[in-house]
């Protein structure tokens, strides 16, 4: 990927220019015509001195021109230098606060607080919003096991919450439909209301002191069952996508919101792209191409993580939209949510 040149390359009318473009491309979407700077940018300067300006700057990697004799728009570069180094950033407005608070109320559900808050930062930054839940940890209602073959079961799982999960089970050899029975009536019963870790737990306590008063395929029965759900449960975080309708108002270029959207649709890897922001102190922004997910669409993520009460990173909230964002606007509200989201959780 292509370095940005140090801020200090530009002497103060370049960067004038060049702030004057991008403010101009990130309110309207258009080329940014050196005519139209020399009458209404109060530079001072004649377009053909803007002209020049421009060309070096296009010679530097940060403005293009998307047709010839048309304006110039600002890069990916360009806006990675302007979001570093030139963006003055506008913290939330105290209306802003009291939206992205609203769906925290007391007694709400973990669950419907996020999305609620999502929602909302999805309207006021009128992008699609974006957050990493924590992954749940399974409470046991009930189980069961249906024969499908002498080495294969399905598995159903009803969890406290009435959510029913499935799964299919390679069975060791031996284990008869009496034995599955067996297993699932010994987890129903004894081991209903516990997480799938404190079930595993207490399974290997009682078998350790002979108390499960299971036989040895019932046991084999047990564990794999158990095991079914708990060799995967800690990697499924469940990623909420809201606003998405926010993506194609006022779109400049349909065909690459349809892109974005066809990219919002492959959830493990947009899982992956917002887990690089974990590791971040506040907000982190990728640009275009610096994520291959969006390379295509042009759009860019803004996303910061958020924790709980221990301190350690639970989760990601942030927006996605085209790459002309309002961004000294939207980073801070992002940083804000994460902020205010970690106050819930504490």
């Amino acid at each position: 990927m292509q370095q940005t040149p140090p801020l200090a390359d530009l002497n103060d009318r370049a960067r004038a220019i060049f702030r004057q473009i991008v403010d101009a491309y990130l309110t309207s979407g258009a080329p940014v015509g050196s005519r139209t700077l020399s009458k209404g940018g109060g530079l001072g300067l004649s377009p053909a001195s803007i002209r020049n300006v421009m060309q070096d700057l296009e010679e530097l990697g940060l403005l293009a021109a998307p047709h010839t004799s048309a304006g110039r728009l600002p890069t990916e570069l360009g806006l990675r230098m302007f979001v570093d180094g030139m963006m003055q950033a506008a913290e939330p407005s105290q209306d802003e606060r009291v939206a992205l608070e609203a769906g925290l109320a007391p007694g709400v559900a973990m669950e419907e607080a996020l999305t609620r808050t999502t929602a909302a930062l999805s309207g006021l930054s009128q992008c699609a919003g974006l957050v990493l839940v924590p992954a749940r940890e399974l409470v046991i209602r009930q189980i069961s096991f249906v024969p499908l073959s002498p080495t294969r079961a399905l598995v159903v799982l009803v969890g406290a919450d009435g959510s029913v999960e499935n799964r299919l089970l390679d069975l060791p050899v031996g284990v008869l439909p009496a034995s599955l029975e067996a297993a699932a009536n010994y987890i129903t019963t004894r081991l209903a209301g516990l997480t799938l870790a404190e079930a595993m737990a207490r399974m290997e306590l009682e078998i350790a002191r002979d108390r499960a008063m299971l036989d040895t395929l019932t046991q084999t029965a047990v564990a794999a069952g158990l095991a079914a759900w708990s060799s995967d449960a800690a990697a499924r975080p469940v990623l909420i996508v809201r606003g998405q309708a926010n993506l194609v108002e006022d779109a400049v270029d349909l065909e690459r919101v349809r892109q974005l959207l066809d990219d919002l649709e492959d959830k493990a890897e947009l899982i992956r792209l917002l887990d690089r922001a974990r590791e971040a102190e506040a907000a982190r922004i990728f640009i275009g191409a610096e994520s291959r997910l969006f390379s295509l669409s042009g759009s860019s993520v803004i996303a910061a993580p958020y924790r709980g009460n221990d301190g350690k990173v639970i989760g990601v909230v942030g927006v996605i939209g085209p790459t002309r964002l309002n961004y000294a606007r939207v980073i801070p509200m992002v940083d804000y949510t994460a902020r205010t989201l970690s106050r819930l959780v504490s």
